[in-house]
C-alpha cells in the first residue's frame, strides 16, 4: 500500500464536477498563497483555494455563489439537528476539531437571535407610546384659534379646559443662579424638582423651549438633565413604553451577558482541561439551543392562543441544559447536578445585573 500519496481534504461540494475544477486548469502553484502543488491537488493543503488557472465566467460565480448557500444550509441542518437532539454533543465535537461539518457557533447564534427577536417582535403587539410632543407653531395656532372661539362662545370652559400655563412654579421653582452655588447632590435634586414640575404641568418635551421657560442656561449636562428627566416621567406613566425600551436592549444585553456568564463557568470548572473559549462556545451553543426552543413556543403559542408552550420550553431547556453540562463535562450525575444549580444561581443573578446596568447605562447616553 503507497502510504506516500497525498491525502486531499473533504470538502463539501454538490458533487457534480464544475469547469473550473476540470484537470486541465490545475496549477503547480497556488494562486493565492503561492504553496507548491501537484496536478493531482484539486484543493491546496495549505489555504484550500481551488488549484484552477480558469478565468471567472458568469457561470462560475453563479455555481459557486449558490453552491456556498446550499453548503451553509447542509451545515445548518446538520447544525441544528444536533443541537437539539444531543445535549453537549456539538461543542465536544468542535473543541475537538470536528468543525467543518457545523456552522460556525457565533455565527449560527448571531442567525438565530435575529430570527428569535423578529418572532418576538410578529407575536407581541406592542403599541406605539402616544405622541406628547410641543404641537408646531401652525398646529398651535390653529388649536389657540379653536379654543379662542370656543371660550368666547361658551365663558365658562375655562374650568374645562385650561390655558397650559408655562411660568415657573413658585413653590418648589429656584433660579439657577441659587441652584449653582448648592453641592452636586442638593443641586441635581433642586433641578429635578424644578424640570419634574415643569414638565408635568406643560407635558413640553422641546428642550429648548422648556429651558427657555425656565430660564435655565442651554448647557449640554441641562440639555441631557431636561431630556431625561422627561424619559423617566414617560416611563413612570406608561409601563408599556418603558418595556417596549427594555425590548429593544435585549439583544445587545445577552451578546454581551454571555462572555462574562462564561468567565464564571470557566472558574467553576477551573479545574478541568477547558480553556476560556471552549467554554464560550459551549456557551453560545446552550443559548442558540434557548433561541430555537422558545423562538418554536412562541411561534405555537400565538397560533394557538395559549401560553402552555412557553412553560414547556422552560422544562424542556432546564433538562437540556443539565444533559448538556453531563455530556460536555463528562462529570457524575451529583457533581452535574450540584454544579448545574450553582451555574443556574449564578446566571439569574448576572442577568438582573446585566440588564439593569444596561438599561442604566443605555438611558443615560440615549
Amino acid at each position: 500500500m503507497n502510504t506516500d500519496k497525498k491525502t486531499i481534504p473533504q470538502v463539501y461540494t454538490s458533487g457534480i464536477e464544475k469547469e473550473r475544477h476540470k484537470f486541465k486548469y490545475r496549477s503547480t502553484e497556488c494562486l493565492n498563497c503561492y504553496h507548491p502543488l501537484d496536478k493531482s491537488d484539486q484543493f491546496c493543503p495549505n489555504c484550500g483555494q481551488l488549484n484552477s488557472t480558469k478565468k471567472l465566467a458568469f457561470d462560475d460565480f453563479f455555481n459557486e455563489f449558490f453552491a456556498g448557500i446550499f453548503a451553509y444550509d447542509s451545515r445548518f441542518y446538520r447544525t441544528l439537528g444536533v443541537l437539539l437532539l444531543k445535549p453537549g454533543k456539538i461543542s465536544k465535537d468542535y473543541i475537538e476539531g470536528k468543525r467543518v461539518r457545523y456552522a460556525n457557533p457565533y455565527r449560527f447564534y448571531l442567525s438565530a437571535s435575529i430570527i428569535f427577536f423578529l418572532v418576538w417582535s410578529l407575536t407581541h403587539n406592542t403599541e406605539a407610546p402616544v405622541n406628547v410632543d410641543t404641537p408646531t407653531p401652525e398646529e398651535q395656532a390653529v388649536i389657540d384659534s379653536v379654543l379662542t372661539e370656543q371660550r368666547e362662545l361658551r365663558p365658562g370652559l375655562d374650568l374645562i379646559i385650561p390655558q397650559i400655563d408655562t411660568t415657573p412654579k413658585t413653590d418648589r421653582y429656584i433660579a439657577e443662579k441659587y441652584v449653582d452655588t448648592m453641592s452636586f447632590l442638593n443641586a441635581t435634586q433642586k433641578k429635578w424638582e424644578v424640570f419634574s414640575d415643569f414638565y408635568e404641568r406643560t407635558e413640553i418635551r422641546n428642550i429648548n423651549v422648556a429651558l427657555d421657560s425656565l430660564n435655565y442656561r442651554h448647557t449640554n449636562y441641562n440639555e441631557w438633565f431636561y431630556k431625561k428627566t422627561v424619559d423617566i416621567k414617560r416611563f413612570s406613566s406608561d409601563s408599556d413604553l418603558f418595556w417596549n425600551y427594555f425590548y429593544g436592549k435585549v439583544p445587545f444585553i445577552i451578546f454581551f451577558y454571555l462572555p462574562v456568564f462564561a468567565m464564571f463557568i470557566w472558574l467553576l470548572y477551573l479545574r478541568r482541561p477547558f480553556t476560556y473559549m471552549e467554554h464560550l462556545i459551549f456557551t453560545f451553543h446552550n443559548q442558540t439551543t434557548w433561541f430555537v426552543l422558545f423562538g418554536i413556543a412562541l411561534i405555537l403559542d400565538f397560533f394557538l392562543a395559549t401560553n402552555w408552550f412557553a412553560g414547556i420550553a422552560m422544562f424542556l431547556f432546564l433538562f437540556y441544559l443539565y444533559k448538556a453540562f453531563r455530556r460536555f463535562y463528562g462529570q457524575g450525575r451529583v457533581k452535574t447536578v450540584l454544579k448545574f444549580i450553582i451555574i443556574n444561581i449564578i446566571f439569574f443573578i448576572l442577568a438582573i445585573v446585566a440588564a439593569v446596568f444596561s438599561v442604566l447605562a443605555s438611558f443615560a447616553i440615549y
